[in-house]
């Protein structure tokens, strides 16, 4: 690990950044210096090198999706490394995951600025409950899936205004119930959680 960490921080040898994190994240594998959590922590390595190297500013891009869909992709060349010195099939590997993250993430952005914009238009449509209809549309970018009760709090709203809101927001779309049951229903945020999907 000591020996992974002064690679890390060489800056007297030039290895491209992106070059340099793929032969860590190989390294931490290699390692595995934890009985539990190390593909996490190794994945988690990635977008805090890129932030602390400041190619990215805040840590927004995450392989785990990709790696979790191409697991086989993914071990295969780890193990060549290991069984023939063919680190040059991890590389490639490693750098279609990054080019392939970063365009989803592109792709997520743009899609979240576009609902956004879209339910922003809307707000203005709920007339005098715009301003209601304004905080519930925030408060679902942190919390796609609500009830009722909720939602009565964060807004300051009584649990009958709550109700009535929601039901708005079901009938326009934005919200659908999950539950099909006539109490204690949950709804869902539905076109932000397909953002990400």
């Amino acid at each position: 690990m000591s020996d992974l960490e002064k690679f890390l921080h060489n800056e007297e040898i030039f290895v491209p950044h992106l070059i340099k994190i793929a032969i860590a994240h190989y390294q931490f594998e290699t390692i595995h210096p934890f009985l539990d959590g190390n593909g996490r922590i190794g994945r988690l390595l990635i977008p805090l090198y890129l932030v602390s190297n400041g190619l990215l500013t805040k840590p927004s891009l995450y392989l785990s999706d990709f790696i979790e869909k191409n697991k086989i992709a993914y071990y295969d060349p780890l193990t060549l490394v290991r069984t023939s010195d063919d680190i040059i099939h991890w590389i490639k590997f490693f750098l279609e995951a990054m080019i392939k993250t970063a365009k989803n993430g592109a792709k997520t952005f743009v899609d979240i600025l576009t609902l956004k914009k879209d339910m922003d238009q809307l707000v203005i449509e709920f007339g005098k409950k715009a301003h209601n209809a304004g905080k519930l549309i925030e408060f679902l970018y942190q919390n796609p899936v609500i009830s009722v009760s909720d939602v009565v709090e964060p807004l300051s709203v009584s649990k009958q205004t709550a109700n009535l809101l929601i039901k708005d927001f079901e009938k326009r779309g934005i919200l659908k119930e999950i539950t099909g049951h006539e109490r204690n229903k949950l709804f869902i945020f539905e076109r932000y959680l397909d953002a990400y999907s």
